[in-house]
């Protein structure tokens, strides 16, 4: 019997594997492996979001116009020239369907995030890989690899799972360098925890083929609310909200998010303590002789002797009831990535690493 078959590039998407959340048999295991806001979402998005969902029977706006003037007034941007989705991924998703399709390319990097080459095959565009330096996005070679059928180069800056940065004056030289008819995503997934920074949006003022992307999923602590958006000039965004489904965040969603941007203390306090808890991870890891480059997220990418260090050390640390992410499937078979979490949480990390040191020795 005949089956219906899908598009060309859809059975090359290997599917998308998230951090693990749970251990068997172990009830007080600590997840560190979700890039989450240990301390959970600002107290004004729970009310917010609690009284939103009195009204669960009312269609949400179609325009987002609440959230996206809070996003305005609170960043400094034109509400017009912003897009809201669900999570982030959707805002990638949107600018893959309008801008690439079969027999174009689509550029990411060596250790990019895993949801770009499974969106360049969604519209049935090829994922062209360049290689990065020292886990550093390398501006050289994406404009060396630049063809006439380039559509979407996607960068990650701060990068997951690398926890790395590149420089304002890098990505000015790559925008200016990008063909006008190139779209450059600048994914700030984890923009607010590099405190200044802007996420890209200088970059999107300056450019037309620039789009900046933001999470509330992050250091808002609105993960399992999946809240994202985008900000670009008004060309890219009139074109994005034509493929966008028109009632795709909740009233509850809606709200949620405008409390959370609005509570710059909590945000602020959040970042602090990232800040302040990163610094003294790393500082201990190197300790337990483990490096990891400076990181500008709420992760650290520790790094390993070889592969089988690293997946013993995995295994080590889920006995002892620690869930860290492995990102082999990143191009980095000797590294785990390790959350930031609250400082017991930490602790706890850094005693169980020097307990798996001690044993290697």
């Amino acid at each position: 019997m005949s089956q219906p078959t899908p598009q060309p590039g859809i059975m090359d998407i290997a599917l998308y594997q998230s951090g693990a959340s749970k251990i068997d048999g172990v009830s007080d295991a600590v997840k560190l492996s979700a890039n989450e806001n240990p301390f959970g979402p600002s107290p004004a998005a729970i009310s917010a979001f609690e009284t939103a969902s009195r009204e669960l029977h009312r269609y949400p706006s179609t325009d987002h116009a609440d959230l996206r003037a809070a996003l305005g007034e609170v960043h400094g941007l034109e509400p017009d020239r912003i897009i809201c989705g669900v999570g982030s991924d959707e805002v990638l998703q949107m600018i893959a369907s309008a801008y690439a399709g079969p027999g174009d390319e689509v550029i990411l990097t060596e250790h990019g995030f895993s949801l770009y080459p499974i969106l360049a095959r969604m519209v049935g565009a090829t994922p062209l890989t360049v290689p990065e330096a020292e886990r550093v996005v390398d501006v050289d070679a994406i404009l060396g690899a630049l063809t006439d059928r380039t559509r979407i180069v996607f960068i990650a800056n701060p990068a997951n799972p690398t926890g790395t940065m590149l420089g304002g004056n890098e990505m000015k030289r790559l925008a200016a360098g990008l063909p006008d008819h190139v779209v450059l995503v600048h994914d700030g997934a984890y923009a607010e925890c590099e405190e200044g920074f802007d996420g890209g949006a200088s970059l999107a003022d300056a450019h037309a083929n620039v789009i900046m992307t933001r999470t509330f999923s992050k250091i808002y602590g609105l993960g399992g609310l999946r809240i994202g958006w985008g900000y670009a000039q008004h060309d890219i965004i009139d074109v994005l909200n034509r493929v966008r489904q028109p009632f795709n965040l909740s009233n509850a969603q809606l709200a949620a998010a405008e409390a959370a941007v609005r509570d710059a203390d909590y945000t602020a306090w959040c970042r602090a303590e990232n800040t302040r808890l990163r610094a003294w991870l790393r500082a201990e890891l190197a300790a337990c002789d483990v490096p990891t480059d400076k990181s500008h997220t709420n992760f650290l990418l520790a790094r390993f002797a070889d592969r089988a260090e690293a997946e013993a050390c995995d295994a080590f640390l889920k006995a002892r009831g620690l869930i860290v992410r492995g990102v082999a499937g990143y191009g980095l078979p000797n590294a785990l990535r390790i959350t930031v979490g609250d400082e017991p949480s930490c602790r706890r990390l850094i005693e169980a690493m020097q307990a798996f040191k001690a044993g290697q020795a």
